[in-house]
């Protein structure tokens, strides 16, 4: 069994996201880790924006804190 990437609390922002109105710099909070599911790890994650969870599976995630510090450095 593999181990989750991202904790529960961790802030992370969604990739190959294809909503008209998300926003790319949108975090997320981990809210809870979850099974595998086609052998992808899920997460449960929430927007501060917004009242209701998702499910996302851990290949649609990066880590916040590394992803913002990438696009600053350009």
């Amino acid at each position: 069994m593999a181990n989750h990437r991202f904790s529960i609390g961790q802030k992370v922002r969604m990739t190959g996201w294809n909503r008209p109105s998300a926003d790319p710099a949108e975090t997320f909070r981990v809210m809870a880790t979850l099974p595998e599911y086609n052998n992808l790890l899920q997460y449960r994650i929430r927007s501060e924006n917004e009242r209701h969870e998702r499910v996302t599976t851990e290949d649609n995630l990066e880590n916040a804190d590394t992803a913002s510090f990438w696009k600053s450095a350009r």
